[in-house]
């Protein structure tokens, strides 16, 4: 069966879905998105994702495209019309088509939404989180909202495809301080060689992970020990272990850093336990 998007009121296969070549998104990159998990055919930790959904639209003053019980509705109609088991939700809104300028149309003009999913194998994952993954370090070159969760992700793009030429699964963004902010798309963890769990404090030089914040939960629930500050990328190479988290890895360990080995090269025990946790303090909804 082919894939299933729906756009602007419509579902379509994706083959025949689009969008007019005046959508803001297309000329502009004027819109912002979301990525939610699909685990047993449930949404994870859904209000949160809808939740810095709206955060985004009110930050670019994008309209939200429709009531919030719609959206989950469509959400729902998008993942049963493709069959996804375990995979991902991907939202879309845009300031919607009008002439081009740079300026915002009249508020008249609708946005323009696009829900889509898409399956993944779980045991791939799994998989990968055995072996852990290798990141490298890039500057971090994004502009100063990367808090506001856009469509507009080339710097993000040039770091990961930098990454995987060098062999990586992800790139981590340095700040001129020689700070890391996280990562191309994800959120950078460290643990200390004393056993604190380390990830930079929400600022506007990151996003708020959704992933991030239902990890907070777990380790606040566990008595774990953390501090949320800035880390160098010195102190990184130079933990006793590292991760990254975000919807589709969700805690994913990472055994080196621009090829220096974190710990012993190999996934730490600490960031096992947290990801096999995981979802035990994550929301399901179906």
């Amino acid at each position: 069966m082919g894939r299933i998007a729906y756009v602007n009121g419509r579902y379509l296969p994706q083959a025949r879905a689009g969008i007019s070549i005046a959508d803001r998104g297309y000329q502009f990159g004027d819109g912002v998105y979301e990525v939610c998990e699909i685990r047993g055919g449930a949404l994870i930790d859904e209000a949160r994702h809808m939740e810095r959904l709206r955060r985004s639209l009110g930050e670019l003053r994008i309209s939200e495209p429709l009531a919030r019980g719609a959206l989950a509705c469509i959400a729902r109609q998008v993942i049963a019309r493709n069959r996804v088991t375990d995979g991902y939700l991907y939202i879309q809104v845009t300031r919607g088509v009008a002439p081009r300028d740079h300026c915002f149309p009249p508020e008249t003009v609708p946005p323009s939404l696009v829900v889509t999913a898409r399956a993944l194998d779980p045991a791939k994952g799994e998989a990968q989180a055995a072996k852990g993954i290798a990141v490298v370090s890039m500057p971090d070159l994004r502009w100063k909202r990367p808090d506001i969760k856009t469509i507009g992700l080339l710097p993000n793009v040039l770091a990961r495809q930098a990454a995987k030429e060098k062999g990586a699964y992800e790139a981590w963004l340095v700040d001129a301080e020689g700070m890391v902010t996280e990562g191309a798309a994800s959120n950078a963890w460290i643990v200390t060689h004393d056993g604190v769990i380390v990830t930079r404090h929400v600022d506007q030089a990151i996003l708020r992970g959704v992933t991030r914040t239902t990890l907070l939960e777990l380790i606040g629930a566990e008595g774990l020990r953390l501090e949320e500050r800035r880390f160098s990328l010195a102190e990184a190479k130079d933990a006793r272990e590292a991760f990254v988290t975000g919807a589709s890895t969700l805690v994913m360990p990472v055994v080196s850093i621009d090829g220096t080995p974190i710990g012993n090269g190999k996934p730490g025990a600490l960031t096992i336990s947290l990801r096999a946790r995981f979802h035990s303090v994550a929301k399901a909804s179906f």
